[in-house]
């Protein structure tokens, strides 16, 4: 295992959002209005966006690197024992005293959808100092930041590049300037996503990935879980078909698509084939209970 206390340790990719304890339950059906639906017994693991994303990255051969805060408690603790033991560098996982671990609350329906609510910690949240801190000196060759943290942090993040390579992911907060979008390399968002940040529907993805790009960011990618992935960028736009598989769990299938994206985007992949190998990290992750992509398939 790399030895993180080296500080000058460069990594390939740095994620910088949320990491929180995941309490998933496997669910017959959602409950109804007034009823009680019984499911599998509690889960309890390491998750959170930007967590998922690192150890994607990291299970996928990367040097990967994860900024967040967690709770000084029994789960920030589980948190970073997940982390050490998949190889994820964390040095600047920050431990708070007296504040609480944030949570997912996880239902995965038999058809392999997952319903996703999140119990933030506010005293966990990311800040202006601890993004100046942790960015100082920072050796990596690509930084992924969740764009609906706090605007603040994620402010001071995009004023001042730290890596050749940007990538935003989620919603950006409302209060985030979108000029700052422009300072992006690659905006990654769900088709969702996509429709809440562009306040309209859409079912076709790609149309959607020109229109985000219009907004500033050079290049969109726009994922459509079974269905792939749309891109657009300044030399085109396209889609990648995902292979056809048994969904068995799609939690943190995005997060995958994403850790594997910036990985190969860190090593230099043209972006046509990153997304294709994306893609397909993201299809082998739903075959699987856990939101963590497991290590890549030999052929």
């Amino acid at each position: 295992m790399t030895d993180t206390r080296n500080p000058a340790h460069r990594v390939d990719v740095t994620f910088i959002g949320r990491a929180n304890i995941d309490l998933t339950i496997q669910v017959p059906h959602r409950a109804r209005p007034g009823r009680t639906a019984k499911g599998s017994p509690l889960t309890v693991s390491a998750g959170g966006k930007s967590l998922n994303q690192a150890i994607a990255a990291a299970r996928h051969g990367g040097q990967a690197a994860l900024i967040a805060n967690v709770g000084a408690d029994a789960w920030g603790h589980h948190i970073t024992t997940t982390l050490s033991g998949a190889g994820v560098d964390t040095r600047h996982i920050r431990l708070i005293p007296g504040a609480s671990t944030g949570a997912a609350i996880i239902e995965v329906t038999p058809d392999g959808e997952s319903y996703i609510t999140l119990a933030l910690s506010p005293a966990t949240e990311l800040t202006t100092d601890d993004i100046n801190h942790a960015t100082a000196g920072l050796t990596t060759q690509a930084v992924v930041v969740q764009l609906d943290l706090p605007p603040e942090p994620v402010t001071t993040l995009l004023s001042h590049r730290r890596a050749p390579i940007l990538i935003g992911n989620l919603v950006p907060h409302p209060h985030l300037d979108p000029a700052l979008l422009q300072r992006l390399d690659i905006l990654v968002v769900n088709q969702h996503e996509a429709a809440a940040i562009l306040r309209t529907t859409t079912d076709d993805p790609v149309n959607a990935a020109v229109a985000l790009r219009r907004l500033g960011p050079p290049a969109v990618i726009v994922t459509v879980g079974q269905h792939g992935a749309a891109y657009s960028h300044p030399h085109g736009t396209g889609t990648v078909p995902a292979p056809t598989v048994q969904a068995i769990d799609t939690t943190g299938a995005g997060d995958a698509f994403l850790g594997s994206l910036a990985l190969d985007l860190a090593r230099n992949t043209p972006l046509h084939d990153a997304i294709t190998t994306a893609v397909r990290t993201g299809s082998h992750t739903v075959q699987h209970i856990s939101a963590h992509t497991p290590a890549r398939e030999t052929s």
